[in-house]
């Protein structure tokens, strides 16, 4: 497998920290990202497109071996089906597939179909009985979660019921329709699963940080930071979740006449007996987990995501480093909310084996690095426990210039 010419699709710190991943790939010889940042264009050559069609094309032009799809929208929109109309084989599912991540009530659906256990919960439309439905699940907060791709910000967890009630109303006059759950107690974890037709390989499991301030206060944001290994995924909650979920997912996708081919996230909450629920699907590396989970894997990163784009993963020999890691995002002013692009950005640390930068929303001009996003970078270490890796991410992010920006000083505060 040694030269093998890849294609990255998407411009984030998953991207980044994939690429990076790569080019530590004995296989792997060629790098190109599209659109990247400008963390991939110091390992890899980017490219301005991110329409499924550009993309087709490029990846026929490039003549790459493979293609690993890094977001969730090229995939819903079907960018592994035309790659396979070309023959370029895809870490990333078909549309069909996909949809396991595009619709909330598909993905419950074949949870319920598989005995995968999750909340229990109501489908409400424009002629449902909004109010009995609050009342099947009151004395806990409500969750509402909308039908459709919401980029990680389609949920509400609240205990005010106007707040449910409108946003039910809400997502209901926009989608149609959406989920009631019912509220599961825990602590969460995720849980990456690279698999193909032929098998499944569990990685680490990860803990993120979704609010945006200290003691998971504020907003909701697409993570602040995560660690991994998580504490809470002992051996015993493991071991219930491959026999639970992972062993009859993959029996249902390996099975289908296009098998699943690429990661499963698997949002898991743990409850205090340590029995896994399934909170969500995505059907990618998530983000920031991506930035930690690819660097506690010992063993080739591409030999192993060519391997599940062919069916071909039961073959691989997937290792693992015995360490810890850390990320800690660095967002800019005002994120979550709207921000301000082309701010400045300096005093950026250099990389060592143990501790780096993740790129997520930079890009250069005349020279210059500038911020292009809400995460604007994450700043990752590497340790032999999980306080030495926070040391080490700290003390890079402690570093950086960049107006307004800001970061949780807290990440990892469940395990530490």
């Amino acid at each position: 497998m040694a030269g093998m010419s890849v294609l990255v699709v998407g411009g984030g710190g998953r991207e980044h920290a994939l690429c990076l991943g790569l080019a530590r790939s004995p296989s792997v010889d060629e790098i190109h990202c599209a659109p990247g940042n400008a963390g991939t264009a110091e390992i890899a050559t980017n490219h301005a497109f991110s329409d499924v069609s550009d993309l087709i094309h490029l990846a026929f032009q490039l003549q790459v071996d493979f293609v690993v799809a890094g977001p969730e929208a090229p995939l819903c929109e079907g960018l592994a089906d035309q790659l396979a109309k070309m023959d370029i084989p895809c870490f990333g599912p078909v549309a069909a597939l996909a949809r396991l991540e595009g619709s909330k009530l598909h993905a419950k659906q074949v949870m319920k179909q598989n005995g995968v256990p999750t909340a229990d919960f109501h489908v409400l439309g424009k002629d449902s009985d909004i109010d009995a439905a609050l009342d099947d699940f009151s004395g806990n907060p409500w969750v509402v979660k909308r039908d459709v791709l919401a980029g990680g910000k389609g949920v509400v967890v609240t205990e005010d019921r106007s707040e449910a009630k409108q946003f039910i109303k809400e997502s209901i006059g926009s989608d149609g329709q959406v989920l009631l759950e019912a509220f599961l107690p825990g602590e969460e974890a995720s849980m990456l699963v690279v698999m193909d037709g032929s098998g499944y390989v569990c990685l680490p499991a990860s803990q993120d940080h979704k609010r945006e301030f200290e003691g998971d206060k504020g907003r909701n944001t697409g993570g602040m930071g995560a660690y991994a290994p998580a504490p809470v995924y002992t051996d015993e909650v493991k071991a219930k979740t491959i026999e639970r979920i992972v062993e009859p997912m993959h029996k249902d996708l390996s099975s289908r006449r296009v098998p699943y081919r690429g990661v499963l996230y698997v949002g898991l909450m743990i409850d205090e007996h340590g029995d896994p629920y399934v909170v969500e699907f995505n059907v990618r590396f998530g983000d920031p987990e991506c930035q930690i989970t690819i660097p506690l894997i010992a063993s080739d990163l591409g030999e192993m995501l060519s391997a599940s784009s062919r069916d071909q993963l039961a073959s691989c020999e997937v290792q693992f480093h015995d360490k810890h890691a850390m990320t800690v995002v660095l967002a800019a002013e005002n994120y979550p909310g709207s921000v301000e692009k082309g701010r400045s950005i300096s005093n950026v640390p250099d990389s060592s084996p143990d501790s780096w930068v993740n790129h997520a929303g930079t890009k250069v001009e005349n020279g210059q690095l500038l911020s292009n996003g809400g995460r604007v970078l994450s700043c990752t270490g590497l340790g032999g426990s999980l306080q030495d890796a926070a040391d080490k991410a700290y003390a890079l992010i402690e570093q950086i210039d960049l107006s307004g920006s800001h970061y949780r000083r807290d990440i990892g505060h469940r395990a530490l």
